[in-house]
């Protein structure tokens, strides 16, 4: 039988990368008492507000079709909120929403890239764009994220790998797996470059909420001289605690979303009517949910870093937003995942390889920050109790 060779380029590009997590989850599915540190998911459950917003909307009939763009509540809503955001005028004209980050970064890579394009990525990056870029036929250049630099991505070094073949360059800020933020001077470098070589920058953007001990978030699209090659993307699952309900949206110029909004209503033409309806009333809303999470998961980093940091030949990278702490464990081993998959067997504590981030994350594990303080502490003494005896 013969397949598109898009399943040749993403072959163990999907649910390879999560072992750690299914195993975990298998384990706590059979009865066994796991601390689960695998999946970025908000440490509280949907607001009931959010959830009777669309029940009602679902009892007020709203649950036919939608247009390719979006329902006129949600569009205004995300209009004010970048309006704020940028302090100047954004447009409805300016979004399509889409069933979450995940299914707008994939309409955005479709839109721009042809087969043998390429766009350059930070290394270590989320475990799916990978296959994001492959899906579209294009290849993905990774760039070393520096510790040295806080794991913030360097228009220098973007500009090493500048190609003929490259057309976008992919960034997120915050970060996933590191919870770097670039800071406005790095974000005008890298789309003066990427202006320089008519480059199209993406942006994701979703966890701008879920900043930690006072650090500033800032837009890519904030820099009006360089909007019409900016393309951001962002989703209410972390900010709003909202993940199963998959609502997100694409920010660009007014000229991308005209012309990607066929290639949306060939995907899914449209989201649900009620879910739009929930999004509008949780973007409006004030951050406070976010605010708080953020809070307690800069809370559970320094717990992290106390309880690890120079003990046991390990290291602890403090996120300055996001759901995550890196654990650095060369000093044990260069195999992420047989260090992770050994530590889930020896003390039930599950965490993720590096390695299903990219080469560049080889010898190190993020943790999730959002199990309990207590629950945090206890795997941080297992670790411990763990790495003084590990042996590869």
């Amino acid at each position: 039988m013969q397949y598109a060779d898009v399943t040749n380029r993403l072959a163990g590009l999907g649910s390879d990368k999560w072992v750690l997590s299914a195993a975990a989850n298998a384990r706590i599915r059979a009865g066994e008492a796991i601390i689960n540190l695998t999946i970025g998911e908000p440490d509280v459950p949907t607001p009931d507000s959010l959830i009777q917003s669309a029940i009602a909307a679902m009892g007020a009939g709203r649950t036919g079709y939608s247009n390719g763009r979006g329902e006129p509540a949600l569009l205004a809503a995300l209009s004010d909120k970048y309006t704020t955001l940028t302090g100047r005028p954004i447009g409805i004209d300016r979004f399509l929403c889409l069933p979450g980050t995940q299914t707008s970064l994939y309409l955005v890579l479709q839109a721009l890239c042809d087969p043998g394009c390429e766009v350059i990525l930070g290394d270590p990056m989320y475990a799916t764009y990978e296959g994001l870029i492959r899906a579209s036929g294009a290849m993905p250049v990774p760039v070393s994220l520096d510790p040295a630099h806080a794991f913030r991505l360097q228009a220098a070094d973007i500009a090493a790998a500048i190609t003929p073949a490259t057309r976008a360059i992919l960034l997120n800020t915050p970060h996933n797996p590191t919870g770097a933020i670039l800071r406005p001077a790095e974000l005008d470098a890298i789309c003066a470059l990427a202006a320089e070589h008519d480059l199209w920058v993406i942006s994701d953007e979703v966890y701008g909420n879920l900043t930690h001990d006072g650090a500033v978030f800032t837009s890519a699209l904030s820099n009006q001289a360089f909007e019409d090659r900016v393309i951001v993307t962002a989703s209410i699952s972390k900010s709003h605690a909202a993940p199963g309900f998959r609502s997100g949206w694409v920010c660009a110029s007014a000229d991308f979303c005209t012309r990607a909004l066929p290639l949306s209503e060939t995907m899914l033409f449209g989201s649900q009517p009620f879910i739009a309806d929930m999004t509008a009333a949780a973007v409006a809303s004030p951050p406070d949910l976010a605010t708080a999470m953020a809070a307690r998961m800069a809370q559970r980093a320094s717990i992290i870093h106390a309880a690890l940091d120079g003990l046991a030949g390990l290291h602890v990278h403090k996120p300055e937003a996001g759901m995550f702490a890196l654990l650095d464990i060369r000093a044990l081993s260069h195999d992420s995942q047989a260090f992770a998959l050994a530590l889930l067997d020896a003390e039930a504590v599950a965490v993720m390889p590096g390695a299903s981030f990219g080469k560049a994350f080889e010898g190190w594990l993020r943790l999730a920050l959002n199990a309990s303080d207590d629950a945090t502490r206890e795997a941080c003494t297992r670790i411990k109790r763990f790495a003084d005896s590990y042996q590869p």
